[in-house]
């Protein structure tokens, strides 16, 4: 037998080139990053969400322009605990600064943030666990539009932004973690993610070394 090797992306830019990559914008609703919501009722400080929706904007942007496929990812919560198998409902009634009633199907909450509302025929995944791959159709829509890098952004960073990431890696993708573009209400947290996504699963970077790729200024 010939040996195989497959050829492997090893620049930044030609790994996240626009016609390959997807951005995921993970749980940026109401219920995770608004006053008022069930999120900060819960006692979760929001100052960390709210930050990185200026960056997240302007990386949309720079996404919707370049060709770059843009994918909503929100938690869709099930009424009458069709979603909530007994040790996933055990668990979130026990994390920190979380609820059961999160992000509840159909609600306000649920909705995404106007800032970053999807445009159009932008792909939304509603999800019903942490990871954008499970359960849902994300996996076929970036393999039907053949991605090859996926770069997860959004809240919180260390639980469903870390799950995704991992996800995406293991299912075969490339994978860039925006350190400005993610965010905890524990910075600890958030640090401990990116140096574990930064030695396995992916590349850690700043916000505009995605936007200068897609770009294609290298510099």
């Amino acid at each position: 037998m010939i040996p195989f090797e497959p050829p492997v992306l090893h620049e930044f830019a030609e790994r996240f080139a626009p016609q390959h990559t997807a951005l995921l914008i993970i749980d940026m609703q109401k219920d995770f990053c608004l006053d008022g919501y069930a999120a900060s009722r819960a006692g979760r400080p929001l100052d960390a969400a709210k930050a990185i929706i200026p960056t997240l904007q302007t990386l949309l942007q720079a996404a919707r322009k370049t060709g770059v496929l843009v994918c909503h990812v929100g938690f869709w919560t099930l009424e009458n605990h069709l979603s909530d198998a007994a040790p996933w409902l055990a668990q979130r009634r026990r994390a920190t600064y979380a609820s059961d009633r999160i992000a509840m199907e159909n609600s306000e909450g649920a909705d995404f943030i106007d800032a970053l509302a999807p445009g159009p025929g932008e792909p939304v995944i509603r999800k019903h666990r942490y990871s954008a791959f499970k359960g849902t159709n994300l996996d076929t829509v970036l393999r039907a539009r053949g991605i090859r890098s996926v770069v997860p952004t959004g809240v919180s960073t260390n639980v469903c932004v870390e799950s995704s990431l991992r996800d995406a890696f293991e299912t075969g993708h490339y994978t860039a973690l925006a350190r400005d573009a993610c965010a905890s209400w524990d910075t600890e947290l958030h640090e401990a993610t990116l140096k574990t996504a930064n030695a396995r699963f992916g590349l850690v970077c700043d916000a505009t070394d995605l936007i200068n790729a897609w770009n294609g200024d290298n510099k």
